[in-house]
C-alpha cells in the first residue's frame, strides 16, 4: 500500500494518463481480423543521381509472400504474414500477440523509376530494393514569336 498518491482535481500532470490506453481497444479488436493491414512496414530509402535504395523491415515473412508493386514514382510493398497456431492436444493459448494478416506499405519518391532494372532480395528479414531512376529527358525551350 505504499504506492497510493493523494489525488489532486486540479493538477495537469495527469491529463496524458487519461490517454494513454485509450486506443488500445479498438487495437486489439483490429488483431482479431487478419484482413485488416494492422502493422506498417518501416522502411530506409537512400539515394543517388542514379537509383534509389529501399531497405524494409519485414521479419518472419516468407520470400514468396511478399509483393513489390512499382508505378512510375510509387512503390508499394505489401506482404502476408501467418503465423503458426496450430496447438498441440492439451494445450492452449494465455497470450497471443504475433500479428497474423496483411502488412503494406507505400511511398512515392521524387522521380519515375526504371522498372525493368529494379532489383530486389530478402536476407535475414531486410527486403532490399535497387530500384534505378529513369533517364529524364531534356528539357526543351520555347522560342516566343
Amino acid at each position: 500500500m505504499s504506492n497510493l498518491t493523494r489525488y489532486d482535481p486540479f493538477s495537469i500532470e495527469s491529463i496524458p494518463d487519461l490517454f494513454q490506453g485509450f486506443f488500445r481497444p479498438m487495437r486489439s479488436l483490429a488483431l482479431h481480423n487478419g484482413d485488416m493491414p494492422l502493422a506498417d512496414v518501416k522502411v530506409d530509402v537512400t539515394e543517388t543521381d542514379t537509383a534509389y535504395t529501399v531497405k524494409a523491415e519485414m521479419p518472419g515473412i516468407d520470400k514468396k509472400d511478399i509483393d513489390v508493386k512499382i508505378d512510375g514514382n510509387v512503390v508499394s510493398i505489401s506482404a502476408k504474414a501467418e503465423r503458426n497456431k496450430e496447438l498441440k492436444e492439451g494445450e492452449r493459448v494465455i497470450r497471443s500477440e504475433r500479428y497474423s494478416g496483411m502488412i503494406s506499405r507505400s511511398f512515392s519518391l521524387d522521380s519515375d523509376i526504371d522498372e525493368a532494372a529494379a532489383a530486389a532480395t530478402y536476407q535475414d528479414g531486410v527486403l532490399s530494393l535497387t530500384l534505378p531512376k529513369k533517364a529524364t529527358t531534356a528539357k526543351k525551350h520555347l522560342q516566343i514569336n
